[in-house]
């Protein structure tokens, strides 16, 4: 039986899903991992971690049933759903990571960072970074705290419309961090290794 705060939990086997699952129910949440779509339209909020390579990742959605039922479920039951790391990048329309359309969800796309030779930034962006919000929004609120988050990435996504961005951080240059689109949600960050910042955005999520 799924309740509010019931979250469908898609693993394809590139996410840190046990981290992710221990944090949803350390903050009141249940989480229910699905490895089929069959049971999908029976909750209001999904969650799509993931790491790794962006055709791999859409793929195994794919392969499995995965991206045509969420989209589906997207556009006609409005229903919430975040993507972490990897699934924000795939909530997008492509990635110069490889060739595969992304689920496009989102009017953004996925592009590399780019430094030159001799600078001291390195590839990919690891570690703790601070991200600002950047709009009111109920998933990562406009804070005077100093909110840090754990990164991992090469990639970054950037949107067709800078007011889809609720949060950016920095890497040589800005870049979006967290965007929102309607009910749709992505951070770059993985709130499963960012403790208490990353329990709150969790908290936030699941009581949407």
């Amino acid at each position: 039986m799924t309740t509010s705060k019931s979250i469908a939990v898609i693993d394809v086997g590139l996410g840190n899903i046990g981290s992710i699952e221990r944090m949803i129910q350390k903050v009141g949440g249940k989480a229910v991992t699905l490895q089929t779509p069959s049971q999908l339209q029976d909750y209001s909020k999904i969650l799509l971690p993931g790491v790794g390579h962006f055709d791999e990742g859409i793929t195994r959605l794919t392969d499995i049933g995965f991206t045509q039922t969420i989209i589906n479920l997207v556009n006609s039951k409005n229903i919430y759903i975040l993507g972490i790391c990897l699934g924000m990048q795939m909530l997008c329309r492509r990635s110069e990571e490889g060739q595969l359309p992304g689920l496009g969800l989102i009017d953004a796309d996925v592009k590399k960072f780019q430094f030159p030779a001799r600078s001291c930034l390195k590839v990919p962006h690891m570690g703790w970074n601070v991200v600002n919000s950047t709009v009111p929004n109920l998933l990562l609120p406009l804070s005077e705290i100093e909110q840090r988050f754990y990164f991992v990435h090469s990639y970054r996504v950037v949107p067709d419309h800078f007011s889809d961005v609720i949060g950016t951080s920095n890497h040589g240059d800005s870049f979006c961090a967290a965007f929102q689109k309607k009910r749709i949600y992505g951070v770059q960050f993985h709130p499963e290794k960012s403790h208490r910042f990353g329990m709150e955005l969790m908290h936030r999520y699941i009581n949407l």
